[in-house]
């Protein structure tokens, strides 16, 4: 059967994944003869099997009486030994770090008799029975779950007594008297009493450590940072060394560089008299570790000179946890040290400059979600840590913003007038709200997903959004909204975190960010190192702008129909939808016209000589109608049309399932004449900006294709515009007519539709929407309940389901290029931002994903580390 436990002598650094890290990390550190304490380590493949079984397995018992016994000769102490006791730690270990997460327990073997041969032993009877309220309390707490505040009590009960400052004050009487109370809160949670034998003490810890691998913090942790459910933990057990022996002794945390600004130097701090969960505790205030070198200035010189070895040996900054017993020292632990997105970059580049590092190998070590961070305005952590938590709802568009909260878009775009920062707060959006959209500072829903309406159009105009906190509740006639007992009125200070998810009360202060310094340099890399290509997702010249400010290589989506949702132009739209025939049709088209040609000039000089990809009118016609009284009341005065014909009107245009119904290229065979005007406004920008020296291939993507007998079509009308267009202004334009793959039937046909189209791009959001059958306005009311069971991974709106979506963008890819080798194919949906997702298209042959502007240095970063694992076999480095 498998060996179930490893000594440090046996492991290594690369077994992480049986190991965990921390014991991989003991079992290198011992190779490189570094003063790490013995011990052994008790592999995750034991957790599964306990997991299984509910309790240890008779060969992980034998195992264990084999490496104690092992452990007494290596150490000359005696587990539970009258003379000299052999106490051990047991702490917790995953192949992922997560700190703090699991449990530990310190000073296992001591009871009523190890207690006092401790204390002879070493002739410090205060330490020993330290030692022994240590274990206790934690024993006590992990074990039995007695709460951790009842001992506390005890200890401030009795520095309160006796007028006492800190721990350290605590006599020998002190402490005994805290043992046997200790010893009775055993009794009163009817525990039936500390057990004094140090073989079952270890057994019970090592199962509260297998356990804690399911306890909820655990849980909450690796769903936040995307880790694996089946992993498991390691168990480590090592002799224990004593930070709390004296004042020649202590612990603590030491990092080889900064883990906030990535500066070089050893960065830390230490307790005397201490033992390691002191200084996590901040029961005391630690001192910088650079104190060390003025009273201990050899063991200072000793721990530069394990962490610059360390460092060196791995690659990485290194977060060290380390024991100074009676004036030695010793290493507990090395493992990748946690960082700001800020210093993640600034070592990566650092270690490259230092020769430590390829390019690649420093690309790789950098989250790209990572990224996202350090581009959008971030709360001031001070400021931040004044406020509580309102609510939470999904983070639906990253970023920092405070404002004042309006609930209809009317009120928001008036305060905005009147120079107010706002915030948007519904129920949920609609593009009647664009206006108020457009100008707040944030836009908060009560409903709705990560796709919604105003998740998509947030995200679009990289503003701060965060949708479906549900516990919001809006109350538009009262102008007020109510979260649990709090009001919040119109005009209340909020601030919103679009990255966590978070709203707060009041105003928060923030701090920008821009793309500079090392993040600069690595992007560079990175768009070297990709094969993918980047574009954004831009509707407005503003948004193009700020992809281009973050090295975008194009539009790959620029979406007309957000170009008709300012009121002088809805007004025209609903003109056009409202009209009973081609004739009454002409004059709003011919208003249309002037407005588009003008945005699509502006966005063809912005690109120069970068890829536009414009995608022509696709959503329902429904979306720009007005659907209440005040609504009617108000189009029928703009349009003269009254309200009675008006309702008729719109009854008549309703559909049963909108989404499904009239819209995309269906509208340009009904209503060939808008796909005609809009094509008409892409070619004049284009005559405008040749007649100015500035040449434009226009890329025009028609939606919704289904057949080829549809694309054809549709193409057709395209390009007898652009030929018309061109013939009357005597040029030549170079132009390609692609279509948006978000039918599961475009997908299976490919090929045929690949003998019309130049180029495919997968409009994932309405493709997954068609292959779950998956309304994603409403997943909202039961996503996160099927991703909680484990039905669903992850919402599929947001990572690629590559079992079923991805198959078949598979077999578009295959069957697209089976008819045009040299098939561009993109993606523009909503995972064209999703670093797993970039993973899955760099490995079908996506040309290019597209996405939006704040998303480009994320997506160029996650499209580099794609290819660099596509072509070789690099290291894989831990997550941090």
């Amino acid at each position: 059967m498998t060996k179930q436990i490893y000594d440090f002598s046996e492991g290594n650094m690369k077994m992480r994944d049986l190991l965990g890290g921390k014991g991989a990390g003991l079992a290198e550190m011992t190779n490189m003869d570094l003063p790490v304490p013995h011990g052994f380590t008790i592999t995750t493949e034991a957790c599964h099997d306990y997991q299984r079984r509910q309790e240890l397995s008779e060969q992980l018992l034998a195992e264990l009486d084999q490496s104690l016994s092992a452990l007494s000769r290596l150490t000359g102490k005696q587990f539970n030994g009258s003379d000299h006791p052999l106490l051990l730690s047991v702490r917790s270990g995953a192949a992922i770090s997560m700190p703090g997460m699991m449990d530990t327990i310190l000073n296992i073997g001591l009871n009523d008799q190890t207690v006092i041969a401790l204390a002879e032993l070493t002739g410090n009877e205060r330490f020993a029975y330290d030692s022994y309220r240590r274990l206790l309390a934690m024993f006590g707490n992990v074990v039995d779950g007695i709460p951790e505040d009842d001992f506390d009590q005890i200890l401030t009960d009795t520095k309160i007594a006796n007028n006492y400052e800190s721990d350290l004050d605590l006599t020998i009487d002190d402490l005994k008297e805290i043992v046997a109370k200790f010893k009775n809160l055993y009794e009163n949670y009817d525990h039936g009493g500390f057990p004094q034998d140090p073989k079952e003490q270890l057994l019970a810890a090592v199962n509260s450590v297998f356990d804690s691998w399911n306890n909820h913090r655990a849980q909450i942790y690796r769903r936040q940072n995307n880790i694996s459910e089946d992993l498991g933990t390691a168990v480590n057990i090592q002799e224990m060394v004593f930070g709390n022996y004296g004042e020649d002794s202590g612990t603590g945390v030491a990092f080889t560089r900064n883990p906030s600004t990535g500066e070089e130097g050893l960065f830390g701090e230490y307790l005397l008299n201490a033992q390691g969960e002191d200084v996590v505790a901040g029961i005391r205030t630690p001192k910088p570790v650079s104190v060390l070198k003025e009273s201990m200035p050899i063991l200072y010189e000793q721990l530069l000179d394990i962490a610059k070895k360390l460092e060196n040996h791995y690659r990485d900054m290194q977060d060290l946890e380390f024991t100074i017993e009676n004036g030695k020292m010793y290493l507990l632990q090395t493992r990748s040290g946690k960082r700001t997105p800020t210093a993640s970059v600034k070592i990566a580049v650092d270690q490259v400059n230092e020769g430590l590092l390829s390019k690649k190998e420093a690309l790789l070590r950098v989250e790209p979600e990572s990224v996202s961070r350090m581009l959008h305005p971030e709360f001031e952590e001070e400021d931040l840590r004044q406020h509580e938590i309102l609510t939470t709802g999904l983070p639906a568009s990253p970023g920092a913003a405070s404002g004042q909260v309006y609930f209809t878009a009317q009120d928001a775009k008036q305060a905005s007038d009147n120079n107010k920062k706002v915030v948007l707060m519904r129920a949920d959006t609609s593009p009647e709200d664009i206006e108020g959209m457009i100008v707040s500072q944030a836009i908060v829903t009560s409903r709705g997903g990560m796709t919604s309406h105003a998740a998509v159009v947030a995200r679009g105009m990289a503003s701060t959004g965060v949708v479906g906190a549900h516990e919001l509740e809006v109350d538009y006639q009262k102008k007020v909204a109510k979260v649990k007992n709090q009001l919040i009125h119109e005009g209340d200070w909020v601030s919103v975190d679009g990255t966590s998810g978070n709203l707060y009360l009041g105003r928060i202060k923030t701090t920008d960010a821009t793309i500079k310094g090392e993040l600069s340099v690595l992007l560079g890399w990175a768009k070297e190192a990709s094969k993918m290509g980047v574009y954004t997702n831009a509707d407005t010249p503003k948004d193009f702008q700020k992809a281009l400010d973050f090295d975008a290589d194009g539009i790959g989506l620029t979406r007309t129909e957000h170009m008709f949702f300012k009121p002088e132009r809805l007004l025209q739209m609903r003109r056009l939808i409202l009209a009973e025939d081609a004739a009454g049709r002409k004059d709003p088209l011919k208003k249309l016209l002037q407005m588009q040609q003008g945005d699509f000039y502006e966005i063809y000089k912005l690109a120069r000589d970068k890829e536009v990809t414009i995608r022509l009118l696709d959503p329902p016609l429904h979306e720009f109608l007005p659907h209440d009284e005040k609504e009617i009341e108000v189009v029928s005065k703009q349009t003269q049309i009254s309200s009675e014909k008006l309702k008729d009107r719109i009854d008549s245009l309703k559909e049963s399932n909108p989404m499904l119904g009239h819209r995309g290229d269906r509208l340009a065979v009904t209503f060939p004449d808008i796909y005609e005007m809009q094509v008409q406004a892409i070619m004049n920008a284009v005559v405008r900006l040749h007649n100015e020296g500035v040449e434009v291939s226009p890329h025009i993507m028609i939606p919704l294709t289904n057949s080829k007998q549809e694309m054809a079509w549709v193409r057709n009308l395209v390009v007898k515009q652009i030929d018309r267009v061109s013939t009357e202004n005597d040029i030549a334009v170079k132009y390609t007519v692609g279509t948006m793959m978000e039918m599961p039937r475009a997908c299976i046909t490919a090929d045929a539709i690949a003998e019309c189209s130049d180029f495919f791009s997968f409009g994932t959001n309405d493709l997954t929407q068609l292959t779950f059958g998956y309304s994603r306005d409403d997943i909202g009311s039961f996503v996160p309940a099927y991703i909680k069971e484990g039905i669903l991974p992850v919402d599929p709106f947001q990572t690629v389901d590559t079992e079923g979506v991805g198959e078949l963008m598979k077999i578009a890819v295959v069957k697209g290029r089976k008819t045009k080798k040299d098939l561009p194919i993109g993606v523009c949906g909503e995972v064209g931002g999703d670093p797993k997702s970039i993973e899955f298209f760099e490995e079908i042959g996506v040309t290019y994903v597209s996405c939006s502007p704040y998303r480009v240095p994320i997506a160029r970063l996650a499209a580099a580390q794609a290819h660099i694992r596509s072509v070789v076999n690099e290291p894989q480095f831990e997550k941090v």
